[in-house]
């Protein structure tokens, strides 16, 4: 009889510290806030496994494994039902002082920082907010941690208008997931103008409790175009550098891409929707070797194109931290990064696939359609 009251009585002391530590939500719901929220979750857990009948002393190390809890919280609670039944299981008074701040301060928090903004200014301060609602700024932060609020943060986005986007996005992914026999499959993409930049001042290095120091201005010496082929079978990268990235340099890469593939393999080109890609030079190419195909992105999905988290690689290990005295110094560096590059080269690994990726895209244009944007 015991195990079959414990059940239910948990649900009693559950929503006791439901209604001591939550804040009360404008719709009605709550929001988990202070230590409360840890016992209300152990109490969802508990009251699955004390269900079962606990008529004898043998079954708490049952109970007590089952629910990933140590035998004395067992006893625990089995005895304060034993002995108060259901007052026993009610959530017991804590220390501190009681809730100052009122459900309609919560509210307000939270409907200001989405509809409002302050006087003068694009979006709330804790301390600005503070002084509106007439609580501390520490509360203001906890109420906007509580809901998930960060006004201060902004992010950027584009969704691509592209008509064929959905038949891309397939077309792309299924070469990352599902590469076709006997064919290399090249993620293509220019960097352009690479700058060749010397600080006007000696790198200053790094010491304990010292981070490596530069100065903020530079000298330019010239910028150069570096082509990269991205092969995402093997990680390893075919590249050109270039003093430009027209359409007859492009074509010219392609030319280099022909000479290091084997002769009897497809060749499957992932690029973007660069004019110089769509030249007529290169359609005139293409004509000439019909192994090569072009698979082109979505507009304004460079994210989808592999060889792009190569450049990102690029950036961070070789070029940001840089010093360049002359361009022939920065094309050096360029060709000795790759060259170690490709000889410990590794494929990036794709996961997502296309449905994934356009169901993530359908979620996002549904949420920014709602009436509160």
């Amino acid at each position: 009889m015991t195990g079959l009251v414990v059940c239910g009585l948990l649900w009693g002391w559950a929503t006791a510290g439901l209604r001591r530590w939550c804040y009360p939500m404008p719709s009605g719901g709550c929001c988990r806030d202070g230590p409360g929220a840890g016992r209300l979750l152990r109490a969802w857990r508990y009251g699955h496994g004390l269900c079962w009948p606990a008529r004898t002393a043998a079954v708490t190390p049952r109970l007590a494994a089952r629910m990933g809890v140590n035998r004395g919280t067992v006893t625990k609670w089995r005895a304060r039902f034993l002995r108060d039944r259901l007052d026993g299981l009610a959530d017991e008074p804590r220390p501190g002082v009681p809730r100052t701040i009122t459900d309609a301060q919560v509210e307000e928090v939270v409907v200001r920082a989405l509809e409002e903004t302050p006087k003068g200014a694009t979006h709330w301060s804790k301390r600005e907010l503070a002084r509106a609602v007439g609580i501390s700024p520490a509360s203001v932060l906890r109420i906007w941690h509580a809901f998930g609020l960060q006004p201060w943060r902004t992010e950027t986005f584009k969704i691509s208008p592209d008509p064929l986007l959905i038949d891309k996005i397939r077309d792309v992914v299924g070469l990352y997931l599902a590469p076709p026999a006997n064919a290399a499959v090249f993620a293509v993409d220019e960097k352009p103008q690479i700058q060749a930049l010397e600080r006007t001042a000696p790198v200053l290095p790094m010491l304990p409790g010292v981070p490596e120091r530069r100065s903020f201005d530079y000298v330019r010496h010239g910028t150069v175009d570096l082509f990269a082929a991205l092969n995402t079978a093997t990680g390893r990268v075919i590249t050109k550098l270039s003093a430009q990235h027209r359409a007859v340099d492009f074509r010219d890469f392609l030319d280099e891409i022909d000479r290091q593939t084997e002769p009897g393999l497809a060749v499957h080109v992932i690029c973007d929707n660069l004019s110089a890609h769509k030249a007529p030079v290169v359609h005139k190419w293409l004509l000439a070797h019909p192994r090569f195909r072009l698979h082109f992105t979505p507009t304004y999905s460079s994210w989808i194109n592999q060889v792009e988290r190569w450049f990102a690689e690029l950036e961070r290990r070789c070029l940001e931290r840089g010093v360049f005295c002359s361009l022939d110094s920065l094309k050096a560096a360029l060709e000795e990064w790759i060259k170690v590059w490709n000889e410990e080269a590794r494929p990036f690994k794709w996961t997502k696939t296309a449905d994934q990726i356009l169901d993530r895209i359908c979620r996002y244009c549904s949420r920014i359609s709602e009436p509160a944007h």
